[in-house]
């Protein structure tokens, strides 16, 4: 590609990061924010692989790209991207982004509350942010309509054996399971161990089972897969999600977040109104309760709306430039081996 100077403002939700891009990325074409995610996959990818990968970003980065909004109810809308491509929603994004748009005067501030609504790839989501003296401390997001998709689904996984897990989507779709029934306690074991584990579910499901959103095809893949804890009912619970192509969420995943509390729903584990706490792998947790039930076409069981609150900080601003001799300079993911 040619030239680049883009500007970004860093940030991060329970450790996990947020690159938003505040200038130079170029005017995304599509009616859409769907068609707007297809042009930038098909025709703007090197910028993703430039602020995702070395040496700017890393293998585990996650970023925001704003676009024109394309629903009448929306005052914001973005694209989500990470070290393989774009993801359809990004809960710790949507409550950094809270903080960043009241914060820089793109949305007006309204103490205590400032309410308002922004389009992701999965739909258009209501952010709540409590406001003191100009300073958000806190975003909730009220998410778009989530479900069990899939019910104790059997797989037969190379080197984990018979697997029963859930298929759950939250404005992204997850396999959902405790460690526990693969033999693996979740607080023993190495962390890369469980990432593997949960590597292979993700695997065989996208090449064996077929995923599918009941209204929009865009959506019908499976994102990740989410190893749990054994904790019941509301108790406090932690979430490992594997996403892409084997990142670690260091959050506990706003979308995922969202898909356990839709799946623990239709299981009858917790009721609407009931709220509890998810932790990640640095322990820095969101709450979510289901606030609400609809109706998705297509499906049998009943939908629900989850509201995930956490806060987000500050971690920095740059800018970045392309040098036009650099051989790495739109960004370099390390190799399992050596090249000769």
């Amino acid at each position: 590609m040619g030239s680049f100077d883009l500007s970004v403002t860093d940030m991060h939700t329970a450790g996990e990061p947020v690159r938003i891009v505040t200038g130079g990325y170029p005017a995304l074409k599509g009616a859409s924010i769907l068609d707007k995610r297809r042009d930038a996959k098909e025709n703007h990818d090197a910028l993703r692989r430039a602020l995702m990968l070395e040496p700017r970003g890393h293998a585990e980065m996650y970023g925001v790209i704003p676009v024109e909004p394309s629903d009448p109810r929306a005052l914001f809308a973005c694209l989500f991207m990470h070290g393989e491509g774009y993801s359809t929603m990004c809960g710790h994004a949507t409550i950094a982004l809270g903080r960043w748009l009241v914060e820089s005067g793109r949305v007006a501030a309204v103490e205590p509350q400032t309410r308002f609504a922004i389009e992701v790839p999965c739909g258009v989501v209501e952010l709540i942010c409590d406001v003191a003296r100009g300073r958000v401390t806190r975003t909730a997001f009220d998410s778009v309509p989530a479900f069990l998709a899939m019910e104790d689904l059997a797989i037969d996984v190379d080197g984990l054996g018979r697997v029963v897990c859930d298929v759950a989507y939250g404005g992204a779709i997850y396999a959902v399971l405790p460690s526990s029934r693969l033999g693996l306690d979740f607080f023993a074991t190495p962390m890369d161990a469980l990432r593997r584990a949960a590597v292979a579910i993700t695997d065989h499901i996208r090449k064996h089972v077929a995923i599918r959103h009941p209204v929009e095809p865009d959506l019908g893949f499976l994102y990740g897969t989410i190893l749990t804890d054994d904790a019941a009912g509301n108790a406090t619970t932690s979430n490992l999600c594997v996403f892409a192509e084997g990142q670690i969420d260091r959050s506990p995943t706003g979308s995922g977040v969202t898909a356990r509390m839709a799946l623990d729903h239709a299981k009858g584990r917790i009721a609407p109104g009931v709220a509890r706490a998810f932790r990640g792998p640095t322990g820095v947790p969101l709450e979510a309760q289901i606030v609400g039930e609809t109706k998705v076409a297509g499906l049998e069981r009943p939908a629900v709306t989850v509201r995930v609150a956490g806060s987000a900080h500050y971690t920095g601003e740059a800018r970045f430039k392309l040098d036009p001799d650099d051989p790495l300079g739109i960004g370099f993911a390390l190799p399992a081996t050596f090249r000769p």
